[in-house]
């Protein structure tokens, strides 16, 4: 699965406002990013294209099955780095941005790795 980072961030913005909305829409992901309308535009055509989304003629965008695949994998890892950080005491603010950065440049194999690491002893049950 090679995506880029922009796709990664559009992908996972659909997915976090698919959770708080009834019908996700270009002009939801421009607020939520604040990106111009033009920009997501393109990018919504381009994540069309690869089928990564679907557009109904309302406007209305839904992931795709690759597409929730993808945006979910970016979300997990940002969750639990950003988690992390905070764990580690970093101020949330910048755990966040840390975490949005970090989440697309990191292997599956140190994510695999630092997941197991938290879930055995930094978040245990």
């Amino acid at each position: 699965m090679n995506v880029n980072e922009s796709a990664e961030n559009y992908l996972e913005t659909i997915l976090i406002l698919s959770k708080n909305l009834p019908a996700v829409r270009s002009v939801d992901v421009a607020n939520e990013l604040n990106f111009k309308k033009s920009s997501v535009s393109v990018a919504m055509k381009n994540l069309r294209e690869k089928e990564y989304i679907i557009i109904t003629d309302e406007g209305h965008i839904s992931l795709t099955k690759e597409g929730k695949k993808i945006a979910s994998m970016v979300y997990e890892r940002h969750t639990l780095l950003s988690s992390l950080l905070e764990s580690l005491g970093v101020n949330a603010q910048i755990a966040t941005e840390d975490a949005c950065r970090i989440e697309h440049v990191i292997s599956a194999e140190s994510f695999e790795a630092i997941k197991k690491y938290v879930e055995k002893n930094i978040f245990k049950n």
